[in-house]
């Protein structure tokens, strides 16, 4: 068995979300994060439908939240390998078990926010072409500028999927991978340190070595 740091209850959803709309709340309490306004980071007040449309032909990436677009930063040479390596890790487990593997250009769409995860497993023909709605598995790659939307935002979204299983989050800087395991209507943490880890996956139904997660990925020396 895998040598785990910690196996905990994932923190609980709020009680009370009746605010979580409202932009410039406490980000890590809410549902969305909020927007710079006057820069070029978020654009306000677009329906779903113009973002549809307009995200299928436009040339810079937007994730969407309240009715704002958000631009997509591009990422490092280690965020792009990181990705590259769990995708390629869980394609066969998922193919065999009837399911896609999905890098960085689908879409996953939530009630009124959409996003582009890092990795994706689907299993499930949803209808639309240019997102899902029912995802299994969803990684992210941590990063400086996004660790706080992972973590905050798009977790609490993430948990009201109702199909999704597990949620990766992966540090580039360093051997860390955190997962939020559904169980039951409960979802509980585990934090993975080790290099010779290996994470039990729901979904696809396989291990996911970390080795094989940071592959070729050279960690700056202190």
């Amino acid at each position: 068995a895998p040598s785990l740091k910690h196996t905990t209850p994932a923190p609980p959803l709020r009680g009370s979300h009746a605010n979580a709309a409202k932009l410039g709340c406490d980000f890590g309490h809410n549902r969305f994060r909020a927007p710079v306004m006057g820069s070029a980071v978020a654009t306000p007040l677009i329906s779903m439908a113009d973002y549809l449309q307009a995200e299928e032909s436009g040339p810079i990436r937007h994730e969407y939240a309240a009715a704002y677009l958000f631009a997509m930063p591009g990422g490092s040479k280690h965020h792009a390998r990181i990705s590259l390596n769990v995708a390629k890790a869980l394609d066969t487990a998922a193919s065999d078990e009837g399911c896609a593997t999905y890098v960085a250009d689908m879409r996953v769409r939530v009630s009124e926010v959409v996003y582009y995860p890092d990795v994706m497993v689907v299993c499930e023909n949803d209808a639309p072409t240019h997102y899902t709605e029912v995802p299994r598995l969803i990684a992210e790659v941590l990063s400086e500028s996004t660790e706080r939307i992972d973590r905050g935002e798009k977790l609490y979204n993430y948990r009201q999927i109702g199909t999704l299983l597990n949620y990766l989050l992966i540090a580039q800087d360093r051997v860390h991978v955190d997962l939020y395991r559904r169980k039951g209507s409960a979802w509980l943490l585990e934090t993975y340190v080790n290099l010779d880890d290996e994470i039990a996956l729901d979904c696809p139904s396989c291990s996911l070595p970390l080795k094989h997660i940071y592959q070729q990925v050279e960690f700056d020396q202190p």
